[in-house]
């Protein structure tokens, strides 16, 4: 029989950017196979690796790499974020984390090496991006098998990375139900409508930890930013108890570079966002949040983008149906564990 060749742990380190780098590489030119409006860019080494080395240069970043045969095999990479509502924590971003072909079962060694540390650090929320399962399963050593192994670190699924392509122009919504471009005049509608979608996700299954801010504070906040150029918006009104017009719902799009959770490999460089959506509790179930995803959409098209790109909360059940039935196919996923229980 031949030899077992034993697997070695030890701490990431600068010389390890380059290793990390290549199989970062092979990873993401393996996602891109299943999701091909990936950045085609990260699968070059050079550009993987400085994505390993933006994520390595983080305040407070550790890691471990596994080693089998004088050959690097997987890296983890993971670094706190500065903000109380993440708890004690440590995230593993999109660019954090890679192993071999087939080597899946690799991330359990590294990150049963890694965590230590950060538990010793008294970091005990773990966050970690990974490419989305569905590419053929545990038997392929592909996505599948990658979330499996974290699935089994006691991860859960927790956030949703999507994309899909733009659309040509978005449908006449049904009758009695109009979007339009956001004027000054809606800023108190949206300050409500601002309410909405935190309060909804401050409730079961979500049960987030963020505060939900008051209508006075989004209205004002509207009040200051209504116009920017950079942030389109769009309302969905429908006829009132006294048949005039009421705005309901709103979503409001960008460019992707503008939003502050995608960075590293979920960061692609030509599609546009949709940022936010919500429509108030009473007029769920009329189309008004599917008519202005389409909406955003549209405008994604004819901006330019090569692609549109949002996420959800996993537990949120509204977007969680909502969002794929109107074509968005996930990329990332981001699983969450606190340890300690």
């Amino acid at each position: 029989m031949p030899a077992v060749t034993t697997l070695r742990l030890r701490v990431f380190t600068d010389d390890d950017v380059d290793p990390a780098g290549r199989l970062l590489a092979l990873r993401h030119a393996a996602h891109r196979r299943r999701e091909p409006l990936r950045d085609p860019g990260c699968e070059v080494q050079a550009v993987a690796a400085a994505a390993v080395r933006a994520a390595w240069c983080r305040d407070g970043a550790s890691g471990a790499v596994a080693v089998r045969g004088g050959e690097t095999v997987g890296y983890l990479v993971g670094a706190p974020k500065a903000d109380p509502v993440w708890g004690d924590n440590v995230w593993v971003d999109s660019a954090g984390h890679a192993v071999a072909p087939g080597a899946a079962e690799v991330a359990r060694d590294l990150y049963g090496y890694a965590a230590q540390r950060w538990a010793d650090e008294g970091r005990t929320a773990h966050y970690v991006l990974l490419p989305a399962g569905g590419d053929g399963g545990p038997a392929a050593g592909g996505a599948d098998a990658l979330v499996d192994a974290w699935f089994r670190l006691a991860f859960g699924l927790q956030h949703v990375h999507a994309v899909r392509e733009p659309l040509p122009a978005a449908p006449a919504p049904r009758p009695s139900l109009v979007v339009r471009p956001a004027e000054r005049a809606d800023v108190p509608a949206l300050g409500a409508i601002d309410v909405a979608l935190p309060a909804h996700q401050a409730r079961s299954p979500v049960l987030s930890g963020a505060a939900v801010p008051t209508v006075e504070e989004q209205t004002t906040d509207w009040e200051d930013t209504f116009g920017d150029p950079r942030f389109p918006t769009w309302v969905a009104q429908v006829p009132g108890p006294d048949g005039a017009p009421q705005v309901v719902g709103a979503a409001v799009g960008c460019a992707l570079t503008e939003s502050r959770t995608h960075e590293g490999l979920a960061l692609l460089p030509d599609a546009g966002f949709l940022g936010f959506a919500a429509v108030l509790p009473g007029a769920r179930g009329l189309g008004a949040g599917r008519a202005l995803g389409e909406q955003v959409l549209a405008w994604s098209g004819e901006a330019g983008y090569a692609c549109c790109v949002t996420d959800w909360r996993a537990t949120n059940l509204l977007s969680s149906r909502a969002w794929p039935r109107l074509g968005f196919r996930d990329t990332f996923w981001r699983l969450h564990r606190t340890v300690g229980h």
